[in-house]
This record gives structure tokens, C-alpha cells and sequence, in this order.
């Protein structure tokens, strides 16, 4: 397939938007389009004369662009027979990676190992059942659909409208793209937003599967404290080029803390006034505990703000539904992207959702106590049997951040793996670098299991700080 000048083009779009020479600007939109799948393998490019024309660059820079991508593999160049898309590069497999390990940790296990590093309900509740069974009728109605949607099921997008208009933010359904989970979410969001050499600013520390979403298309992550407390200073100081913000306003993974209304007001006002996406993270806002009250979401105080949900912390992750809430543009955007990649999610599962949705805050206030019972009883473990540690109480969320007296994160957490418990070293969470005295774990186990967990933790404090253990780091697979 030979690609015509024009319509190549037309795909580059604002391809010369941004800082830096052109042929790197030229070369880093072509890269998208061909590891995205839009410029197939096979396909020839336009000639550099050609090209060059209909983008009103010496053709030199067409050149310059075409060589930086035939160096990396992703297209070839040989006389007489023109430039062809060879398709995006295929590294070898590595034995580890530094990305969040979903087969590592999430994948069943038959060994004794008690898993507090992925926090997540360990069953789907009553009201899920009862939800399929309230759509699984309406396939029978089904007509005139063959399934595909690739912006969610119309039910679904209007449920969670809906849900979003109850919590202060008027919502229509076309402000609304369903995905499969959040994690999806933050992958398309990152491939929409950030271009090659982009900067991501981000909390530290925060959810570890945003930070290798984002690392998937930069390196560049830039680190402010949680809240993204000193925003405004770096937007007003920096000549950086920011290309999205992103935090978890509630309910903080991993800390638990909520940021107040007046600095939710401030950052949403800043980061309008900078034109940078601010993307809000909302998969923990739900799970306050009992007595507790919230701010309003981050969108109750501008339009511009990008909210991500899903039902996996809060229903079961096993169900697959998330969703982006943002302005008709950025849903619409993110829409012809998800078509490159996936069709749609499962049909029934929405319409499952859909049925589960209005009843969402009845679910969490249901389990409300339960948990402050699980968190309560895990803090009182870890203070008898390790009172060094600092393990303070959260006011909602899944997890508990801890701080160690001595030591690191990364070693203690292969410690911990051979006395039998999995944790979460605080360095996979942190982009700038920092937090490898602390270890996150989860308080959603049974209270029997948070005590034998908490007995073999302080088992292997012990073996730790008698320097038998100490030096070995964890592996990058324990980031999740």
C-alpha cells in the first residue's frame, strides 16, 4: 500500500507543535502512527521531495526524520524500491521489568504466600450477581447491534452520567468513554496526551500502574509531593513542557490522604490557566470509611479536569469496567484511538454494571465498617508485634504506607517474600527516585490472615535486622 503525501499529512496533524528541531518533531509523530498500528507494515511513504512539499519543510528535514526511524527499525530505505513502514521495533523478552506485575503477583498462586501488595476484594459481592442476572434478559432485546462499541454501551455511559451529575458534576453520556478497567484507562489517556520527550508530572509516591503507563510513551516523569503540592511554582518557573499532571485526589494510593477543597480549587484553576490536562485518578474515592466525609470530585471545579473510574477497588476486579470522564473532544479523541486497539469490552458485563451503578455508594457504605475493622485490627498487629514501625491510619482507601526504621523498602520486601508475605516496596512507587524507607501494604484480608501476615512480617524484621537478610534488593517484578 503506497501512502499518498496528502493524506500522510493529514494523519500527521499538528506534528510541529512543540520544542526542538523539526525532524525530531517530524520523526516522533511518525513513530506514533507507526507503533499505533495507523501506518501498517508494508506501507510505502511518500518520497522525501514529496512529503517535504505538502508539509512546507526543506527536504531535509523529511530525510533527517526518515534516517532517525530507519535507525531504530521502524522503517526501511533502499534504493529504487522507496521508504517502507517495517513496523514498530520487537525487543527480545526480559526475565524482569519494572512495570506494575500483573502476571507476577495478580496470576494464581499454589504457594502459602499471603499477597498484601495487590489491594483489591478477594470476591465479587452479592449485588454483582444480582446485577447480571438483571442484564443478562436484555440480550434477549438485543436487535440491530453487532456488539461493537467502541465508546461503551449506551446504558452504561448513561449510568455513569448519571452517577457523575449526583455527585455535583453535570454529565452527559457523550462526556463518557467506557473501558476495561482503569488501568486501560491510563494507557489511552497516555497515548493520546504525551509525545516522545513530553514531561509527566506526577505525585510521589503514587499508583505504580500510572507511572508505566505514562513510561510507556516517555522517560521523562517529573515528581512533585503528593497533591501535587507546589504546582503552581513549577508551571510559573519551568520552560519544561508539561503534557499532563496526574494524581489521586482521594483517598491517595498509596498514603490515603484527601486533598482539601480550597487546594482542589487552586490546582484545577492552575492547571487551566497552564493549559495542562490534569488528570484525576478517582478508583479509591468511594472507599472512605465510616464517618468519614469527602471533598467535592476535583471536575466539581472545572471542566477541563480528566476523571478516571473503574469498579475493581470497589466491586471486584474481575468485572473489567472503568471509565474517562472529560470534556466531548478528549472523549471523542480518545473513542478513534480505543478503535485502533480494541472494538469494545464485553457487552453483558456493561449492562451488569450499568444495573450495579446507581447503588455504587450503598455498596461502599455496606462494607464501610468491615474495612475499618480489617484496618484497625491490621495497625494493632503491627504495633504489638512491631512497634518501630510507623503505620499511621488512613481515613479511607485499601492500604496502609509504613515506614521502616532502618533498612529499605526493596530489601526488606525480598525478606518479607521468603518468610511467606508479599509487600510493596516504597522505590516502585516514587518517580523521583525517594521512598525506599517505606513499604505499602493492604488491610482487605480476613483478620485471621492480617495476623498470621503481621507474625511473619515481624518474623522477618527479625531476620532482617540481624543482618542476615540485609543487601539482596527485590527484584522490579514485586512492583505493582
Amino acid at each position: 500500500m503506497s501512502m499518498d503525501p496528502a493524506e500522510l499529512a493529514d494523519r500527521l496533524g499538528r506534528w510541529s507543535a512543540g520544542r526542538g528541531p523539526l525532524y525530531l518533531l517530524l520523526a516522533a509523530r511518525l513513530r506514533r502512527l507507526v507503533d499505533e498500528g495507523e501506518l501498517p507494515s508494508g506501507t510505502t511513504l511518500p518520497p522525501d521531495r514529496a512529503l517535504a512539499s505538502v508539509l512546507a519543510v526543506g527536504r531535509g528535514t523529511v530525510v533527517a526524520a526518515y534516517d532517525q526511524l530507519r535507525l531504530e527499525g521502524r522503517i526501511s530505505r533502499r534504493q529504487g524500491s522507496g521508504t517502507r513502514v517495517a513496523g514498530p521495533p520487537r525487543p527480545g523478552p526480559r526475565e524482569s521489568t519494572g512495570a506494575p506485575v500483573f502476571l507476577h503477583l495478580l496470576e494464581p498462586r499454589d504457594d502459602d504466600v499471603i499477597l498484601l501488595a495487590c489491594a483489591a476484594p478477594s470476591a465479587p459481592p452479592a449485588m454483582l450477581l444480582t446485577a447480571y442476572e438483571r442484564a443478562l434478559p436484555q440480550l434477549a432485546t438485543v436487535t440491530s447491534d453487532i456488539g461493537y462499541h467502541p465508546s461503551g454501551h449506551w446504558r452504561l455511559r448513561r449510568a455513569v452520567a448519571d452517577h457523575y451529575t449526583g455527585r455535583g458534576v453535570p454529565t452527559g453520556p457523550g462526556q463518557v468513554l467506557v473501558t476495561n478497567g482503569g488501568q486501560q484507562a491510563l494507557s489511552l489517556l497516555a497515548r493520546a496526551f504525551v509525545e516522545p520527550g513530553g514531561t509527566v508530572l506526577v505525585e510521589a509516591p503514587t499508583y505504580p500502574g500510572a507511572l508505566e503507563a505514562f513510561r510507556e510513551q516517555t522517560t521523562s516523569l517529573e515528581a512533585l509531593p503528593v497533591g501535587l503540592d507546589g504546582f503552581e511554582a513549577r508551571v510559573r518557573t519551568s520552560d519544561r513542557r508539561l503534557e499532563l499532571a496526574y494524581l489521586v485526589s482521594t483517598h491517595h494510593n498509596p498514603t490515603g490522604a484527601v486533598l482539601p477543597s480550597l487546594a482542589r480549587r487552586r490546582l484545577v484553576a492552575a492547571a487551566a490557566a497552564a493549559s495542562v490536562p490534569l488528570i484525576d485518578d478517582e478508583i479509591l474515592a468511594h472507599l472512605a470509611l465510616p464517618g468519614q466525609e469527602t471533598p467535592p470530585p476535583l471536575a466539581a471545579f472545572g471542566e477541563t479536569v480528566i476523571s478516571v473510574g473503574s469498579l475493581s477497588k470497589s466491586v471486584w476486579g474481575g468485572l473489567r469496567i472503568g471509565w474517562i470522564r472529560a470534556p466531548r473532544p478528549v472523549i471523542d479523541r480518545l473513542a478513534r484511538l480505543r478503535a485502533v486497539h480494541d472494538l469494545g469490552g464485553n457487552v453483558t458485563a456493561q449492562l451488569a454494571a450499568a444495573e450495579l451503578l446507581p447503588h455504587l455508594e450503598t455498596l461502599c457504605q455496606d462494607i464501610a465498617a468491615d474495612r475499618r475493622a480489617r484496618h484497625d485490627h491490621l495497625r494493632a498487629e503491627l504495633a504489638r508485634r512491631l512497634p518501630q514501625w510507623q503505620a499511621p491510619p488512613v481515613t479511607g482507601g485499601q492500604t496502609l504506607w509504613v515506614r521502616l526504621p532502618r533498612g529499605d523498602g526493596d530489601s526488606f520486601a525480598q525478606t518479607a517474600l521468603r518468610h511467606g508475605v508479599a509487600v510493596l516496596p516504597g522505590s516502585g512507587l516514587d518517580a523521583s527516585g525517594g521512598s525506599r524507607e517505606f513499604i505499602r501494604i493492604h488491610f482487605l484480608a480476613a483478620p485471621d490472615t492480617l495476623t498470621e501476615a503481621a507474625r511473619r512480617l515481624a518474623t522477618a524484621w527479625h531476620a532482617y535486622g540481624d543482618g542476615r537478610d540485609q543487601g539482596t534488593p527485590a527484584p522490579r517484578s514485586m512492583a505493582v
